[in-house]
């Protein structure tokens, strides 16, 4: 249902209007879980039971995950006039009132990692219950997390509207560039001469990242495989 959990997020008329969306459903076998109760004997007398999950190790019982993914990217930066501000009612028209009936987990998490000293520029409303801390491509990364499960989100206000504001402008008007990062670009013209370029960067100092890259073309657009090239620290590599 798009009537309660962040599904309420999903208005068409602002994701198709976004910089860039990607939907995606995967389908993969696991290793299915087994449940396991253990009694715990006072004086001859049950009194307590406990409950362990575990894999099978040989994975001869396989169960199947299906798993939806939707990646939107929002240039709020550019719409709004260069300011860094955005908030969840500006990207999507809406807020999150309620968590789904169904769901056993639901979170928002915002990045809210600091570069040099931009944390005391930052402000995010309302004030997160709970931060996570994770290393992700080498650099540590903070996350404000609003838990849609938890009572007391909904407590002072009926809906949740995350916003990140800045306490005063930025000088630079320039967003800090990723480590890994990428940027694609077309080149000739027709099916002789047209081509599809993609470089990716790789700017960390000494760590590297395995990276898969996904091409999205469109139906009408032929692609020969056999003219694929890949060049790496100016040598070529030939795939196999």
């Amino acid at each position: 249902s798009l009537q309660a959990g962040l599904a309420v997020l999903l208005k068409a008329e602002r994701l198709f209007h976004s910089s860039y969306h990607s939907q995606a459903v995967h389908i993969r076998p696991v290793c299915r879980v087994t449940h396991r109760f253990a009694q715990l004997l006072c004086s001859g007398f049950a009194v307590a039971a406990s409950l362990s999950l575990v894999q099978d190790a040989s994975c001869l019982a396989v169960s199947w995950e299906l798993r939806q993914t939707l990646t939107v990217v929002f240039d709020t930066f550019s719409s709004g006039q260069g300011k860094k501000d955005w908030s969840l009612f500006k990207m999507f028209s809406r807020t999150l009132t309620d968590a789904c009936p169904l769901a056993s987990q639901s979170k928002v998490y915002v990045d809210i990692s600091p570069k040099n000293k931009e944390k005391e520029l930052l402000e995010v409303t309302p004030p997160p219950a709970s931060v996570h801390e994770a290393i992700v491509q080498g650099d540590k990364r903070t996350y404000a997390v609003y838990d849609l499960l938890s009572p007391s989100l909904f407590n002072t206000s009926r809906s949740l509207n995350v916003q990140l504001k800045w306490k005063r402008p930025q000088d630079s008007s320039e967003l800090p560039t990723p480590i890994l990062h990428a940027q694609r670009y077309v080149s000739g013209y027709g099916l002789q001469t047209g081509e599809i370029s993609t470089l990716i960067y790789n700017t960390h100092p000494y760590r590297a990242f395995p990276v898969i890259l996904l091409e999205t073309v469109p139906w009408y657009l032929r692609l020969y495989v056999h003219t694929l090239t890949i060049i790496t620290k100016g040598k070529e590599n030939k795939p196999s």
